[in-house]
């Protein structure tokens, strides 16, 4: 399971068929009702952003989708079904945002009043159509502002079919793909079998871990000890966001069309003999590949001293394994990859960089965004190209051991942007790489040169065990490399 842009996807024509949720409840009493549960300071965050930009030319957008296969005739029944069950089990997903008296409240639909209209589409006689008609779907459909804040549908064709559904990044995050993949069809599996699915009928709800994150940090002031890690990190690094080091060709307050682009880094044996580097030095494989992002931005012309922002996943503290929602804190990470370190050396800096990172995970970003740069924070989005890594191992992920049969991947995409965000993932067919970037010419050669140092980098560690020799940030790009440009 990667992810890559839903323009790279070798989806099948077929016919379309879409399943729209509503609430019985809602027609017969209206808009109103209880005050509700506060959203997390993510979310609050998310929103605002959202309502700010509705006006403008350019407004703040962003989705993240899953597809997936099913093999066999679609049994169009069973996976409503499934779809309507998945919906009612997170409560997160039944929630309708609103401001009520300056804090962003989730007003929670109950499960019980939630049904599904099946809505056919159309045929699709070609995979560019199709395609073409799912990009514009997900622009289209997926509004912060209003619930529901999701599509499903399916492709369907006689012998196989490709579901997906598409959310606001308000309701779920990177690690919640594979969450719906495996209880979907999990569901589905077994309703076409005439048996009962065997998941709860609900799952730990992200509007709790919303409510103790608020009720925790919402009273905290700039100076909160708790804030002792971001304001050593902001010291030594001159400010509150670290500076992406290589240039990207942008002007400051302005934003950019993208560029999404996706494309291998390792296959599956180098990634194999990668990983087995990385732990020969006391390592962990993300920290392998963090530190040859290290290096590349560093032959690039960036600082011997890497400082970045890293999303970490919050879902292991509290049981929040198999729950849908934005369990993702936003930290910054540091440590010293300067020339004539070797790769173990730079990996005992990651290692004790991260641990003290861990250390201090608990004060959300988005807090100590607002109490430590509030000028910056009354803004739309980061001020200027932030450094940006995240890492996911898809093996490790509920149902990865039926991700040959389903074939799943993510997609995401985003109006604009004023930077660059890579994503690394590992999966059995080795280590990917999905950037999101502004669309400029000096970001198309910076961004070109960089992916294939870092692909040349990790080749490297997987061939010698370490960082062998400099890196050619000119070379050209392969052929077969080339991504799509959205």
């Amino acid at each position: 399971m990667r992810q890559f842009p839903l323009e790279m996807h070798t989806l099948a024509p077929g016919r379309v068929v879409e399943w729209r949720v509503r609430s019985t409840a809602a027609q017969a009493t209206g808009p109103g009702g209880p005050a509700g549960r506060r959203a997390s300071f993510n979310q609050d965050k998310h929103f605002t952003v959202a309502e700010e930009s509705r006006g403008a030319d350019h407004p703040v957008a962003s989705w993240l989708a899953v597809t997936f296969d099913v093999r066999g005739p679609l049994d169009e029944r069973a996976l409503a079904q499934a779809l309507l069950a998945f919906v009612r089990r997170h409560e997160v997903l039944r929630c309708e945002f609103r401001r009520l008296a300056g804090e962003l409240a989730c007003e929670p639909l109950a499960a019980d009043e939630l049904t599904l209209d099946a809505v056919p589409v159309g045929d699709f006689p070609t995979t560019e159509m199709l395609r073409a008609f799912l990009v514009e779907r997900f622009r289209r459909s997926i509004d912060t502002l209003s619930w529901p804040l999701f599509t499903m549908g399916a492709v369907s064709r006689e012998d196989s079919a490709t579901v997906y559904l598409a959310f606001d990044h308000i309701v779920c995050d990177g690690m919640s793909m594979p969450i719906v993949v495996n209880e979907v069809l999990t569901s589905y599996e077994a309703l076409c079998r005439g048996e009962r699915s065997a998941l709860p009928a609900t799952a730990p709800s992200y509007l709790d871990f919303a409510e103790e994150q608020r009720r925790r940090y919402l009273s905290i002031d700039a100076n909160d000890e708790r804030l002792g890690y971001w304001k050593s990190f902001i010291a030594r690094n001159g400010e509150f966001f670290p500076r992406f080091p290589l240039d990207l060709g942008v002007e400051p307050d302005r934003m950019y069309p993208i560029v999404n682009e996706a494309s291998p880094l390792l296959d599956a044996g180098e990634a194999e003999v990668f990983d087995k580097s990385c732990l020969a030095v006391d390592g962990k494989p993300f920290m392998g590949v963090l530190a040859a992002v290290a290096l590349a931005l560093r032959e690039a012309g960036g600082p011997g001293v890497y400082r970045g922002f890293m999303p970490v996943s919050e879902r292991g503290r509290e049981g929040w394994s198999d729950s849908v929602g934005w369990f993702v804190n936003t930290m910054p990470i540091e440590f010293d990859a300067s020339p004539g370190r070797d790769f173990a050396e730079v990996m005992a800096g990651i290692r004790s960089g991260f641990r003290e990172l861990l250390r201090n995970i608990d004060v959300p970003f988005v807090r100590a965004w607002e109490l430590l740069a509030p000028q910056e924070f009354a803004a739309r989005s980061w001020p200027y190209p932030v450094n940006f890594f995240s890492y996911i191992d898809m093996r490790k992920c509920r149902g990865a051991e039926r991700h040959e049969d389903w074939r799943p991947a993510t997609h995401v995409w985003s109006a604009r942007a004023n930077g660059a965000c890579s994503w690394y993932q590992r999966d059995a067919d080795g280590l990917h790489m999905n950037s999101i970037y502004v669309d400029t010419p000096a970001a198309r050669r910076t961004m070109g040169a960089f992916q294939e140092a870092l692909r040349e980098t990790v080749r490297d560690i997987a061939r010698s065990g370490g960082f062998r020799r400099p890196i050619a940030l000119t070379a050209p790009r392969r052929p077969l490399d080339a991504p799509v440009r959205v």
